[in-house]
């Protein structure tokens, strides 16, 4: 049994790791951690543990002084809270999966531009493998800290690697139009997320300015091997969870949407939760799962192609692609604890 520390498990992305490493065969939860709620048992703050789950919550202090009970320690926390607690587990052996942003920028100049916050030890952040499975298998399977990805990131990329790989598409000024749930502003109280803002709307935010522009320019730009520019629009959808990206790349040679979608469907073959579509991906057909569901339509004449992606923000936008990764960490099948089907409706 992997033995398994989760701090931050209180937030919406936190919460959902926690659900799946209690179904997973593998994994034994040795402690959960919450500063918002310390002492509290996890059933007090959501009723659906109630009887089947009931584990203390404790603080990150006491967690950081348990590192010798567990193999792997997930963080789920607010950027800026993830370096200290990080360095503490590598050198005690643990390895670390984190769901924040700390170490998903290669540049520590770049981070601290968009996070404005300082990397007091660059040399974790350097020792951070960026970790989407389909892109880095390899290197997660080496590591001992893994930068899971942002969720807008992952549906970009993932929707946008093949063609980058095999340079069919130009990297200046790719378009990455998103829209997500409300969960992906995560559980604190703020006036945007209400119900009454958010029902009957739907709106864009932070152009030119989210956070995880960066982290798409940075990965779409190693896929081909050359700087990508990205104009990046995210929406809030009127819904709980999910995200759909449409990306608008311009063609660098004539190539039909039959031949594009080969290219796609052998670039995935092996990724059990990559599934290409012939028909436009939906939310519905994702939504409590890992999988990221790719259509793509193709326009000769005006040499656009369009790909639409659709993931679950919170499973393999967050928990659910975090614990891919441990999985190939610890030598288990990629899809121990995450082999289900969308449940639809």
């Amino acid at each position: 049994m992997i033995k398994v520390g989760l701090v931050g498990a209180t937030g919406y992305a936190g919460q959902q790791l926690l659900w799946i490493l209690n179904m997973h065969k593998e994994t034994e939860i040795k402690f959960i951690s919450s500063n918002s709620y310390e002492g509290k048992e996890i059933s007090e703050v959501y009723g659906n543990y109630k009887k089947y789950f009931d584990k203390k919550l404790i603080s990150q202090e006491e967690a950081g002084t348990k590192l010798d009970e567990i193999d792997v320690l997930f963080m789920a926390l607010p950027h800026g809270m993830s370096e200290k607690l990080a360095g503490q587990a590598l050198k005690s052996g643990v390895k670390v999966i984190d769901l924040g942003a700390d170490f998903r920028l290669d540049d520590s100049e770049t981070y601290e531009k968009w996070y404005k916050v300082k990397h007091e030890n660059p040399e974790i952040n350097k020792q951070a493998v960026y970790g989407l499975p389909e892109l880095y298998r390899e290197k997660i399977k080496e590591s001992s800290i893994v930068a899971a990805p942002g969720c807008y990131p992952t549906s970009a990329i993932l929707a946008a690697a093949p063609l980058l790989k095999k340079n069919l598409v130009k990297t200046e000024n790719i378009i990455v139009d998103s829209k997500s749930g409300v969960s992906g502003a995560g559980r604190g109280l703020k006036t945007e997320s209400l119900f009454t803002e958010v029902n009957e709307n739907f709106k864009a935010y932070n152009l030119f300015m989210h956070r995880h522009t960066p982290e798409i320019e940075q990965e779409m730009g190693k896929a081909a091997g050359k700087e990508a520019g990205v104009i990046f629009t995210p929406h809030l959808l009127p819904i709980n969870r999910g995200i759909l990206s449409t990306l608008y790349l311009d063609m660098t040679e004539e190539i039909t949407e039959e031949e594009i979608y080969k290219i796609y469907e052998e670039f995935y073959k092996d990724d059990y939760f990559v599934r290409i579509s012939r028909e436009l991906p939906e939310i519905k057909n994702i939504k409590n799962t890992n999988i990221c569901e790719i259509g793509i339509r193709a326009d000769i004449k005006k040499k656009k192609i369009i790909v639409v992606s659709v993931i679950d923000n919170l499973i393999k936008g967050a928990g659910g692609q975090a614990v891919q990764a441990m999985n190939i960490m610890f030598g288990l099948p990629e899809t121990e604890g995450l082999d289900y089907l969308s449940m639809y409706v």
